[in-house]
């Protein structure tokens, strides 16, 4: 039944008995244009060899130039920053003194100049709290549970790991300086004094002698010294004095 409903309904097969030669020219029709197309083919590849098809290449190669070359003019690179010299000098001392990769130690220079802006506080600060927590060690982690960069101690701020996705973010970089650069401003804003605040951070306030207070400092002097190196203008080239000799002035005489 179903092949027999086909049959009767289809106009152009058994319906229409004319359609047939009307089909049979556009088949022929197609071929010949294969047949052209083919032999157009032929044709180019004898007079130029593969040349034509280095050719058309080359124009769509200067055509994808041309159009990358308007995008790229619609959208310029971004400035660089105003500080990355000066961040890359501290990243090349840290990596050094550190021995660990500088281009993580310029990821962790930057956020700490960017965390520590937002708080008020010196990024060399920063930077000398980490050096002095953890030598720079992403995953450092203490007898005592202190974890990260900042050596920062999940049970005690949990609360502000939980913005950043919980307990494991302490040993995300960006977050862990984060929340440790926060703790830090949190204590200097509650005491009035940053030696107090840092021996707050290091959980040593009965210690008399600051220790780690003065283990902060010192190493923030040193940084302080890369700064100022880099800071500092190249001095001028002394002039070259000229000694004058019997030889070479005739003022002398003989």
């Amino acid at each position: 039944m179903f092949a027999k409903s086909i049959s009767e309904t289809s106009p152009g097969i058994a319906g229409n008995p004319a359609a047939t030669p009307h089909r049979a020219r556009s088949l022929a029709t197609l071929a010949t244009l294969i047949a052209c197309l083919f032999a157009l083919a032929l044709l180019l590849h004898e007079r130029f060899g593969t040349h034509w098809l280095s050719s058309a290449y080359a124009v769509v190669e200067s055509e994808a130039k041309a159009v990358s070359d308007r995008v790229l003019a619609s959208h310029p690179a971004p400035a660089a920053h105003p500080d990355a010299a000066r961040h890359v000098a501290l990243a090349e001392f840290l990596a050094r003194r550190y021995k660990v990769s500088q281009d993580l130690t310029l990821e962790f220079v930057r956020i700490a100049h960017a965390e520590a802006s937002k708080a008020g506080l010196d990024p060399l600060l920063i930077m000398a709290v980490i050096g002095i927590e953890s030598s720079f060690n992403p995953i450092a982690e203490s007898v005592a549970g202190a974890k990260g960069l900042m050596q920062i101690i999940p049970r005690f701020h949990g609360e502000k790991l939980a913005e950043f996705g919980g307990e494991r973010a302490v040993y995300d970089p960006e977050a862990n300086i984060r929340v440790g650069t926060r703790i830090i401003r949190e204590y200097l804003s509650r005491t009035g004094n940053l030696g107090i605040a840092l021996q707050m951070y290091a959980g040593a306030l009965n210690d008399d002698n600051d220790t780690y207070t003065n283990k902060v400092f010192g190493e923030k002097q040193r940084l302080q010294r890369v700064v100022a190196a880099f800071a500092e203008p190249a001095a001028p080239a002394a002039p070259r004095l000229r000694v004058a000799t019997r030889l070479t002035d005739p003022l002398f005489g003989d």
